[in-house]
């Protein structure tokens, strides 16, 4: 059995400090016409339980994304909604 690489990014913090997070996954949400993007911190990725971040993104081109906070209450009932039909998902197969 091959095991599947999974997607790795860079995020800096507000500090300038760069951090290593592991992509879990990405989706469009048609409510609001956005893509978003689910990490967790790549040290914690094997845990049992981890600190889920999403956040807004585009892609700017071929290697760099913009990532956008999550700022309206609908905005993150719609993503939670999201991350909760795809965990669960996850969690069956």
């Amino acid at each position: 059995m091959a095991l599947e690489e999974k997607e790795r990014i860079i995020i800096p913090d507000e500090n300038g400090e760069e951090h290593l997070f592991e992509v879990l996954f990405t989706f469009d949400v048609d409510e609001t016409g956005q893509t978003y993007i689910a990490v967790v911190p790549a040290e914690q990725a094997n845990d049992d339980e981890v600190e889920v971040y999403a956040f807004r993104y585009e892609e700017t081109d071929d290697t760099d994304l913009s990532l956008f906070p999550i700022e309206s209450d609908e905005e993150w009932d719609i993503v939670e909604e999201m991350l909760n039909t795809l965990a669960d998902e996850e969690d069956e197969s």
